[in-house]
């Protein structure tokens, strides 16, 4: 069988470091090109030392024209701002990518350049990108050259509340989504805050308000419950290197028991082969998700107060990031979606 030759530009990220590691026991994919920030030519398997056996392929800096030659498929996992400049090389070249930044993610630019503070270099494919959540873009993303892949957090709620609009269960106003994330989620990357001395033995909020997944929340629930929705989002970091843990509060528009919901995520989750929701009330826990490409969910209902209030678990680098590029990348080739995904 011929093997699909892929390409990981930014493979020393943690989010890159992830795909490379999957990849490496994918039984349809051969990794052909990676580059990344080190300033001196390694093997990835010297950078990474659990690859050996696995891998044997140089990690160099960023080449367009030996990425161009060497691979057929691209993740891009570089920092926003920066993959709406490369992308383009490769969708010209009819590359298929999918894009693990925010550069693809929203559809109007005065947004995008308002969080990300930036001009959008790449108006023309953002028009044509596909957001890559397999559950609610399945058809979609089979047909898509370029994805943008999801961010962590948005993942972790929009797949919290998609069955509630589906059914008109949920207001779409006054939803909260309380959420921590592990430290990998803010990248690998020089930051005082993001110390060991600094994060261990602390739990903090930060961004209130002013996050920059709330616009990209807000856009996918809003054509999905075809109202406005405008959600409140108050991220957290966990003294963890992986995982994310969002409680959401929403009013409900009817009565419901929790047995009742449960049944309807159930049935609304019953074929997606990453989603589980969890019986009789029970809550996910973060170690329960971490290093897998799925997301729990659980659910209790306050029938008086007529409030619900939802707990999801995923793995930041797993279904928040590198799996679910490599659950898009299945789909777009026709692959099973779960290969390469179960341990």
């Amino acid at each position: 069988m011929k093997k699909l030759r892929v390409g990981v530009i930014g493979a020393t990220g943690y989010t890159g470091e992830e795909i490379v590691r999957l990849l490496a026991r994918h039984p349809r994919v051969e990794v052909t090109y990676a580059s990344g920030k080190e300033e001196r030519n390694l093997r990835l398997q010297e950078i990474f030392p659990y690859l050996q056996g696995r891998i044997d392929l140089e990690c160099r800096a960023f080449s367009p024209e030996e990425a161009l030659k060497e691979c057929d498929f691209v993740f891009l996992s570089l920092p926003h701002t920066v993959s709406m400049r490369v992308a383009p090389l490769f969708l010209k070249a009819a590359k298929p990518v999918v894009d693990t930044s925010a550069d693809y993610r929203l559809k109007d630019v005065k947004i995008y350049e308002r969080f990300y503070k930036t001009p959008h270099a790449d108006p023309v494919y953002l028009k044509r990108a596909v957001y890559g959540l397999p559950e609610l873009h399945r058809a979609r993303i089979k047909k898509a050259k370029l994805i943008a892949n999801p961010g962590c957090y948005p993942t972790a709620a929009i797949l919290g509340v998609l069955p509630g609009f589906s059914d008109g269960l949920f207001h779409p106003k006054g939803i909260v989504i309380d959420a921590k994330s592990g430290v990998t989620g803010a990248g690998r990357k020089a930051d005082k805050a993001l110390l060991f001395s600094e994060v261990n033995e602390s739990f903090k909020a930060y961004k209130v308000f002013e996050h920059q997944h709330v616009p990209e929340m807000n856009q996918e629930l809003t054509q999905w419950a075809k109202k406005a929705v405008d959600v409140v989002f108050v991220p957290h970091l966990l003294p963890l290197n992986r995982g994310i843990l969002s409680t959401i509060y929403v009013s409900l528009a009817g009565r419901i028991s929790t047995a009742s919901l449960v049944e309807r995520y159930r049935s609304f989750y019953a074929q997606e082969p990453f989603v589980r929701v969890l019986e009789n009330g029970a809550l996910p826990e973060v170690k329960h998700a971490a290093h897998t490409n799925f997301c729990h969910i659980g659910l209790r209902v306050d029938e008086t107060k007529k409030l619900a209030v939802i707990v999801t678990a995923i793995d930041n680098l797993g279904k928040g990031a590198a799996g679910q590029a490599i659950q898009n990348m299945n789909l777009m080739r026709g692959f099973d979606e779960r290969e390469g995904l179960y341990s």
